[in-house]
Parts: C-alpha cells; structure tokens; sequence
C-alpha cells in the first residue's frame, strides 16, 4: 500500500487476507465475508474499510497464487521433453483445482479482467500455457487441434468431477483418461 499503516491496522490486514485466502479455498468466491470477519478476529467495519468490495479483497488474495500458475508454465517450459512438460502442467494445474476451490474458480471465471494485476497475470499464464501446448504439437505428441481454450474446458470438466465426486482423487482418473486421448496417433 501506498501509506503506511499503523501495526494494528497492518496485523488486520494480514489477517484478513490470510482469513480469505483460507476461506476462498474452502468454500469459492462467493464465501461469506462476515465468515472471513469472524476468522480474522475482526469486525466487518474492519473488513469493509480495507476492502471496499469482494472484488478487492479477492484481487488481493490471489494475485500472489496466481503468480504461481504463471511459474506453472515457466516450470514447464524448463522440461526438456514437450510431452512431459504438457503432461506435468496440467497434472499441477490439476491438483491447483483439487486443493484450492478459490483459485480454481478464478481461474475459470472472466470477470476479473477489469482488475489490471489479476489480467496481467492471467495473460501471462496464458501465453506460457499457449507456448507449452505448442511445443507438445510440434514434437509430435499432442493432437494439433488441441487449444488453450480446451484448458479451460478441461478445468471446468475437473471442477464437476471435484464437486460430485465422493472420491477426493477422482480427478487424477479423469486426466489420465484425458491424457491418453489428447495424445497424438
């Protein structure tokens, strides 16, 4: 922040986004606000004059984790063989979903755009994303008309398997099945 904030306000603020950060994750982006309040040990007055909307408070939460899925892609690309960088990407991207419902429904959501840090990011990540399945198709091992946008229906897929599902693992069958069939012939 800009001005500096005295250590009481500065240890809410702390608390507050880590109250979010585990909320957001338990229970999505829709999570109640007074339950972050009651986890942080603050009022809602509190809440509500550092993050005027729910939309502050969530670009704030998860601009750091989405830091992270711009390295997924970096992580990636750093692995020599294509296949095993696609396969690892989506296996991370995967687990993202699996362990942070916050942040997978971010990631699959599109109305953050207006928020420049979260879209830069998210541009990002795609890029990297774009340049991963790239490098799978021209080595051969993905099918050419596989996209970016398939990763995104490919989340939204997940995201279902996620929330009917009573195995907490299902979602690595749902991959590796999508995995054999994503494969080049």
């Amino acid at each position: 922040m800009a001005d500096r904030l005295r250590a009481d306000a500065q240890r809410n603020r702390v608390a507050l986004l880590a109250a979010a950060r585990e909320v957001f994750g338990e229970h999505g982006l829709d999570a109640s606000l007074d339950e972050i309040a009651r986890r942080a040990g603050v009022g809602n007055a509190t809440l509500y004059r550092r993050f005027p909307t729910r939309r502050d408070l969530i670009a704030e939460v998860f601009a750091g984790q989405m830091t992270g899925y711009v390295e997924l892609a970096e992580t990636a690309l750093a692995e020599p063989d294509p296949w095993a960088a696609f396969v690892s990407y989506l296996t991370r991207l995967f687990e993202i979903q699996a362990t942070d419902r916050g942040l997978s429904e971010l990631l699959v959501t599109t109305g953050f755009d207006e928020d420049e840090r979260l879209a830069g990011l998210l541009a990002t990540a795609q890029r990297g994303a774009t340049e991963v399945i790239r490098r799978a198709q021209s080595a051969g091992r993905l099918r050419g008309d596989f996209t970016r946008q398939d990763i995104s229906l490919l989340m939204r897929a997940n995201a279902g398997v996620l929330r009917s599902s009573a195995d907490p693992g299902a979602w690595r069958r749902q991959l590796a099945l999508v995995l054999d069939g994503l494969g080049a012939r």
